[in-house]
């Protein structure tokens, strides 16, 4: 039987939070301050576009997709000459496992096992068309089980995303546009994705503007039904882009995996550091359910 692809929207939901940590938590912020990165746009910048290199703002502006222009490049700028794209790697990772074991996750058989499994996903994903993902990949894989957990989690969701921007690229909507339809689809909060990528008012009236012209907004700057549609296509072919992340595994790992990942998400999201709305526009309403449903 094939497997639905609203199986991978659902492993995203339980991966994403272990992985968003990297964004919330003193823990993360600290690591990065340590090394020189003053401001939260420096860290996340460097420390993001690390397994890329000592890389140009253009290409981190290309791979990132739907931050500012002015953004990337204002937040790169001498950062290599702060930390080497090592050093940034090291920090991000010791910052999210500080935050991890804070919330009281252990190297206990139950992590163990959900590390394992979301390893050989994530070790076993497809390269094509997905630079950071790959990028990454080169990065050594961590001994410790819960930095191993953390690093699947940010493979898979780099490796995601990817896919999602080229989701995006082929259906016309370009990343300042991505991020006005989250909002009008109430998938992120407006305030919020307006003040932490860098919209103006006049630049949010000017896409709803071109959107509208296209019919897929109303006069509210909401989804109209042909905007619904294309919304719902975009997140439909990027959870078929990301099912086959998990043909490594078993029917039989795949129960597992959620049996076991479920459960440490609740206790990450239950440490109280991430928002309710993040620019992922992540739903929370089944992670109480830990099956898979492939029998």
């Amino acid at each position: 039987m094939a497997r639905p692809p609203a199986l991978a929207r659902r492993l995203y939901e339980r991966f994403e939070p272990v992985h968003g940590i990297t964004y919330f938590t003193a823990e993360a912020r600290a690591a990065v301050d340590e090394l020189g990165y003053r401001g939260f746009w420096r860290g996340y910048f460097a420390t993001r576009s690390a397994p890329l290199g000592a890389v140009v703002p253009r290409l981190v502006e290309a791979v990132f997709y739907n931050f500012a222009s002015f953004r990337v490049a204002k937040s790169l700028d001498g950062a290599w000459d702060t930390a080497s794209p090592e050093q940034a790697l090291a920090a991000r990772q010791a910052g999210a496992v500080a935050a991890l074991r804070r919330f009281g996750l252990a190297d206990d058989e139950n992590l163990c096992t959900a590390a394992d499994l979301l390893g050989k996903a994530a070790r076993n994903a497809s390269l094509a068309g997905r630079p950071l993902y790959a990028a990454l990949s080169t990065v050594p894989w961590p001994d410790q089980p819960v930095a191993a957990l953390w690093h699947a989690a940010t493979l898979l969701r780099e490796q995601r995303g990817d896919a999602h921007i080229a989701v995006l690229v082929a259906a016309g909507i370009n990343g300042r546009e991505s991020n006005v339809l989250q909002v009008a689809a109430g998938r992120a909060a407006k305030d919020h994705i307006m003040r932490t990528r860098d919209y103006d008012d006049a630049e949010w009236a000017d896409i709803e503007q071109a959107l509208s012209q296209r019919g897929l907004l109303d006069g509210a700057g909401l989804l109209t039904a042909e905007g619904h549609a294309l919304k719902t296509d975009i997140e439909d072919r990027t959870d078929r882009a990301a099912l086959p992340t998990l043909d490594a595994l078993t029917n039989a790992e795949v129960e597992t995996l959620f049996r076991t990942l479920t459960p440490i998400t609740r206790q990450v999201i239950a440490g109280g550091d991430i928002p309710m709305s993040t620019p992922m526009g992540l739903q929370r309403n089944d992670l109480d359910d830990e099956s898979a449903h492939l029998s």
